[in-house]
């Protein structure tokens, strides 16, 4: 799909606050809310955007605790593969679960309360898991940047 100008100012804008309203949007693209409206519900409908939601802050609601864990299967064929992924994404302290390659198997970024709640997590999740081979947690003292935001096609932004 072609981006034009007021396509990617629409995304840009929505990727910075998905709550403005329709007569926000289209003034601060610079167009008439009708085509507004119109353009975001074809950007919906061809899939460039998945969902509009709200970022929490997830130490003011008591998940102090963010683990980045690489996990190792013992047996990497796709059912082995397909069947841990849907477990893993199933579990709501499992906010990203990625399989990756080379490496490991998998990378999860994963929200605890604490200590003792990514220790439940992981007798939960991996050590009861017979196929899991071997988990590696790397735990984050400071979150530097997290910016959700896309560059988009044709755009002069830079981070």
């Amino acid at each position: 799909m072609e981006l034009d100008a007021t396509d990617r100012r629409l995304l840009d804008l929505l990727q910075t606050d998905a709550a403005l309203s329709n007569q926000e949007l289209a003034a601060a693209a610079h167009t008439s809310p009708a085509t507004a409206l119109r353009r975001v519900r074809r950007l919906v409908d061809a899939g460039l955007i998945e969902r509009r939601v709200a970022l929490l802050n997830p130490d003011r609601l008591g998940h102090g605790l963010t683990a980045l864990v690489e996990i190792t299967l013992d047996r990497q064929g796709a059912e082995h593969l397909d069947a841990f992924e849907q477990r893993i994404a199933s579990d709501d302290e499992v906010q990203q679960l990625w399989r990756v390659s080379p490496g490991p198997d998998f990378v999860l970024v994963v929200h605890c309360t604490d200590m003792p709640g990514y220790q439940a997590l992981a007798q939960r999740l991996f050590t009861q898991d017979a196929n899991v081979r071997n988990v590696k947690a790397y735990f984050a003292l400071k979150r530097a940047k997290f910016e959700p935001r896309l560059k988009l096609p044709g755009s002069s932004r830079s981070g």
